[in-house]
């Protein structure tokens, strides 16, 4: 059962999902204005160095925790339906996460849909990461990624992409809730869909609609379960059960079980989707103790 703390989120979470519902649609401007996954936005920490940089034409931000490798670095992508998300909702996460498996992390900023549609955000992605193991002559081995809901849906692309053309890897992928099935064809999304406080089955279709743009849903590089998923690095994979895309991840672990993938899936009880943004609470604190861990075991 969910922590106190975490209580209280998610019944502040389920109050505004209610109060939305009777409102009038938001533009895509205020909707990215207004943006706030966890139900507060939570602040970097100010021992956090903060430096934008262009990577492969893509803007990004190094973040750089006291004490991390510099020598070891972790891509993070964002969350946000792929049109949604930022640094400013998702920052203080990646720097938790860089603090905690002791790396410097790249915050990429892709491009969003519907302005920019599948392959827009992944091409960013794979321009990003072929600046890291070119431009700054880093080893891929020493690199990981982690992403939370479509942000880990364009982690796991990543990995299929570079297996498929034969560039190395990142050595590992944390993925949080990922967003996997652009079909929504999970038996979650019906399932849990009146325990889920953040996202409905017709949002998430919306969403997947924009970003595809009239591209086939089951294009394995835009929904990664779909692809084969053999010879990909060690996956870990953390979602909770009141998620509407529960299934994306049980499935995903499922399948890059039986392709022989080191894949580890950490399901919390009763936890919202992307729960690991909400700082301050004991199943946050704990879900970053694990991947910083994995981490820490799967990159040199």
């Amino acid at each position: 059962m969910p922590s106190r703390a975490m209580q209280d989120l998610i019944d502040s979470l389920r109050q505004r999902q209610k109060a939305s519902a009777s409102q009038p649609p938001l533009t895509l401007d205020e909707r990215r204005a207004a943006f706030v996954p966890a139900g507060r936005l939570y602040p970097m920490p100010d021992d956090v160095e903060v430096m934008e940089v262009t990577a492969g034409g893509v803007t990004a931000y190094w973040l750089v925790a006291p004490g991390v490798d510099t020598g070891r670095v972790l891509l993070f992508l964002h969350g946000g339906g792929y049109e949604l998300g930022s640094l400013r909702s998702d920052g203080e996460l990646a720097a938790r996460l860089g603090r905690a498996s002791g790396m410097r992390v790249l915050f990429l900023e892709y491009r969003l849909a519907p302005e920019h549609p599948f392959p827009a955000a992944l091409d960013d992605v794979l321009a990003a990461w072929r600046w890291l193991c070119t431009d700054q002559d880093l080893s891929a081995r020493s690199m990981a990624v982690a992403g939370d809901s479509a942000g880990g849906g364009l982690a796991a692309a990543l990995l299929v992409a570079t297996r498929d053309t034969g560039d190395a890897s990142p050595a590992a992928a944390a993925l949080m809730s990922p967003t996997v099935d652009l079909t929504s064809s999970g038996a979650s999304m019906t399932e849990r869909a009146d325990q889920d406080p953040i996202s409905t089955p017709a949002l998430l279709r919306q969403l997947a609609s924009d970003y595809l743009d009239g591209a086939d849903p089951k294009t394995p590089l835009a929904s990664p379960l779909f692809a084969s998923l053999a010879g990909l690095p060690p996956l870990l994979v953390q979602v909770g059960t009141a998620d509407v895309l529960l299934s994306d991840s049980e499935r995903l672990a499922g399948a890059a079980a039986e392709a022989g993938v080191d894949v580890t899936l950490e399901i919390g009880d009763g936890l919202p989707h992307v729960f690991q943004l909400m700082l301050g609470t004991p199943e946050a604190a704990e879900a970053t103790e694990q991947i910083g861990k994995f981490l820490r075991a799967k990159v040199l």
